[in-house]
């Protein structure tokens, strides 16, 4: 099946915002969507890192808070959001917002500059698995490619050479999960109506399928 996006005389421009914690599977999620329906994938994270690294006023008021561990005002994130879901690649083949909002003071922000999506998903994973996931990562510091002990087991041979990243521990994992579920909980209300929570404990085939048939309810 192709996809006609130009010859459409009717053209289906998705509007979604997806959340879920770190190693839910969220990043191979919004990839696979993103081939299969062309939507522009805008990440909040993203944003930010290019203003800071960019080095603009927002981006020096950014890094601040972003050093903390806090999040960055709703004033310097929701104007970046803004103008990038207003550009052309986003109008015309609709958008995956991913990372934001992030608090019921962003979800109210975007509604009052007239962002309305049509669908909230949420991957869902228990905090055990994702702290498995997390604690289990190894990087391959002379090819960067990232393995994990028990479910992507490296090569006998470069066994010595990995390293962890240093906030890959349980601590700092069980840390940003207790953020990220205060996050969502705020978020959740605001979008009780077009929500859909997805089950991420499964091979990715399957929880894209739960996706696809959401998004495709959407465009029906």
């Amino acid at each position: 099946m192709g996809l006609c996006l130009s010859t459409s005389a009717k053209p289906a421009t998705k509007k979604i915002i997806i959340a879920g914690a770190p190693a839910s599977g969220k990043g191979t999620q919004c990839e696979t969507i993103v081939e299969k329906y062309g939507l522009t994938h805008i990440s909040a994270g993203d944003l930010l890192r290019a203003e800071v690294a960019a080095g603009t006023k927002n981006g020096k008021i950014a890094k601040e808070y972003m050093d903390r561990g806090d999040l960055v005002p709703n004033e310097v994130v929701i104007d970046m959001v803004k103008d990038r879901l207003s550009q052309d690649d986003a109008q015309k083949n609709g958008w995956l917002l991913d990372g934001y909002p992030r608090s019921a003071d962003q979800a109210k922000a975007l509604e009052e500059a007239g962002i309305h999506p049509d669908l909230f998903l949420n991957l869902e994973v228990p905090d055990d698995v994702l702290v498995e996931r997390v604690v289990g990562r190894r990087m391959d510091p002379e090819t960067g490619k990232i393995y994990h002990i028990k479910f992507n087991p490296p090569p006998e041979e470069i066994v010595g050479r990995l390293t962890q990243r240093s906030d890959d521990t349980e601590e700092k994992a069980r840390n940003r999960l207790a953020t990220h579920h205060k996050n969502v909980d705020a978020v959740v209300e605001s979008y009780k109506d077009i929500l859909v929570t997805i089950d991420g404990n499964r091979p990715r085939e399957a929880v894209f399928a739960d996706i696809e048939k959401s998004l495709e309810r959407v465009t029906a």
